[in-house]
Order: structure tokens, then C-alpha cells, then sequence
């Protein structure tokens, strides 16, 4: 869903890190690596906003799908805008209406993509209940609270915190996440244990430690984290290092 249209664009193999959630859970990352884009989006740009050609992006997203045993028709975007908005989606609901920047599903088969260049593709999973849901949290969707929305919103269809298995997948470190003053005092303010000071002594925030403190508020099982810092890991896009680059994704499945 929410696919670009299908392409003749040749893409190479994606390489892609898988995270284990439990039985009958599909959960990955994507790399740079693989893919049909070139530079400065070279070579596995995941995002359709960020000024790639439509074409490559289309032939990057199956060929994600490919590397992960999915059908290149069951991935499930999201139009991120860092809001707490959550939806329930199916394959046949077609694309979330509006921002969203969490979505839910309990229909095997079909791929939560979460994209990142910097944030944090948060990916939770309660197995026994066979329900799955991803969140894009950036800053401003730690300060919203879009993971405790989507945490509660799971909740609500039957799953159960104590039970979840989250995987917090690659970000921006607090080491090198700086920021001004007046903002981390924004976001540190509804989450404090997001504030830190960066390897150069400035003000920063580091939003993977403020995700796991808000985990550890509605009480959810295991977490685990992917340590990568994007912009240290030449594997990953990031924001901050390239100014202009392209995007990876999160992802999480139910096996059917």
C-alpha cells in the first residue's frame, strides 16, 4: 500500500539487519546499501519526499520487500510529520489520511514501515496476542508522546504491555544529537531523561534513552536497542551528517 508505481528500474539486492521479536514476528532494518538510487541517495533511499526519482524509489521498496520475503504490494507507508497520531491499517485501508506517524495492524503479511535518517524507528511487537505496530519518533514525536500513544493504542486492541517486545532501531546518539538550549529545555521538560550533553559539552538530546523511559512508564516488556548512531555509521542515511540524503526504514511483519 502506498507504493510508488511499479517500475523497470533495476535495483541490486537490499541489505538489510533483522531484530528478533519472537515467534511468528518479522522485524528489519534497512541499510544504504542495495537498491537503484544515485548519489546523494545512493543507494537504497527509502523516502518518496526527499527529491529522489520516484522510479528508483519504487524499484528500493520492492526490492526491500524481496529481502525480507514480503509481497512488494503489503508494505504500509506512513506521510510522517512527527504528530502522536495512530491508525489501525490493513492492506486493503490503503495509506493512513493525513500525517500519521504510528501505525497498528494485527493482518499477517503485511510490512509497518517506519523511515528514518536520524529519529527513531521504534518497532514493538506482543506475540501471543499477534499484534504489531511501528512509530517514527523523532524530537518532537518524543515530546507528543507518539510512542506512548501507540503503546495505548495496542492496549486497546487486545495486547498487553507486560507481553510487547519493542526493538528501538538505529538513531542519532545524545553524544551527537546538539541542539540549542530553549529546545532541549522543550523536550526535556516532558522528558527528562532525553537531556545530555553531547561529546563537545553543548546541550544535546538523546531520544533513544527518553523512548525507553517513556517504555518503562506504561510498562512494557523487554526492549531492545540497535546501538548504531546514524550519524557515525556510513551504513546508515543521516540528516545530520549529509544535509541531503535519503532514507531508511524500520519494519515489523506478522508471519502468516
Amino acid at each position: 500500500m502506498s507504493e510508488p508505481a511499479a517500475s523497470s528500474v533495476a535495483a541490486s539486492p537490499a541489505v538489510v539487519v533483522r531484530y528478533q521479536l519472537g515467534d511468528g514476528i518479522g522485524a528489519a532494518c534497512s541499510t544504504r546499501f542495495g537498491g537503484a538510487s544515485a548519489a546523494p541517495y545512493d543507494s537504497l533511499n527509502l523516502g518518496l519526499s526527499v527529491g529522489d526519482e520516484a522510479a528508483s524509489v519504487a524499484a528500493n521498496r520492492r526490492a526491500l520487500a524481496i529481502a525480507v520475503g514480503l509481497d512488494p504490494d503489503r508494505l504500509a507507508w506512513m506521510r510522517q510529520a512527527h504528530t502522536a497520531k495512530v491508525r489501525y491499517v490493513t492492506a486493503d485501508s490503503g495509506p493512513p489520511d493525513g500525517p500519521v506517524d504510528a501505525v497498528v495492524t494485527d493482518e499477517a503479511g503485511l510490512g509497518l514501515c517506519v523511515l528514518a535518517a536520524d529519529c527513531v524507528p521504534v518497532l514493538v511487537a506482543d506475540p501471543r496476542e499477534r499484534l504489531v505496530g511501528a512509530a517514527h519518533a523523532g524530537r518532537e514525536g518524543l515530546a507528543n508522546g507518539v510512542v506512548p500513544a501507540l503503546i495505548e493504542a495496542m492496549a486497546e486492541a487486545g495486547a498487553t504491555p507486560e507481553m510487547m517486545r519493542v526493538q528501538i532501531g538505529p538513531s542519532i546518539c545524545g553524544g551527537c544529537y546538539e541542539v540549542p538550549d530553549e529546545l532541549q529545555a522543550r523536550v526535556a521538560g516532558v522528558v527528562p531523561q532525553s537531556r545530555c550533553r553531547t561529546r563537545s559539552g553543548m546541550p544535546g538530546l538523546d531520544i533513544a534513552t527518553g523512548i525507553r523511559a517513556q517504555l518503562a512508564a506504561a510498562g512494557v516488556g523487554p526492549v531492545s536497542s540497535d546501538a548504531r548512531c546514524t550519524k557515525e555509521s556510513a551504513e546508515l542515511f543521516s540528516y545530520r551528517r549529509d544535509g541531503t540524503t535519503g532514507r531508511f526504514a524500520g519494519l515489523i511483519w506478522l508471519a502468516p
